[in-house]
């Protein structure tokens, strides 16, 4: 189910709140928690394949954007 008002699937946001960084430097962080530079290395490297890549983009996009708001109130 997806918000009517930003289009963006809430579980999404859910995961970049609680789902750990499962390998690297910064493994068992919550990716919310990921350090830019590192988001930015990911982009400039290429974010991995499936459901991390896809969430790793998008906290990329949040954090670029300034849109960490969207992701206190979790």
């Amino acid at each position: 189910m997806k918000d009517q008002n930003l289009g963006i699937d809430p579980k999404i946001l859910t995961d970049l709140t609680t789902m750990k960084m499962p390998f690297g430097k910064y493994k068992g962080r919550i990716l919310k928690d990921l350090p830019e530079p590192y988001l930015v290395w990911f982009h400039n490297k290429g974010f991995p394949q499936g459901r991390l890549g896809m969430l790793l983009n998008t906290l990329y996009e949040i954090k670029l954007n300034g849109l960490e708001y969207l992701l206190k109130p979790l």
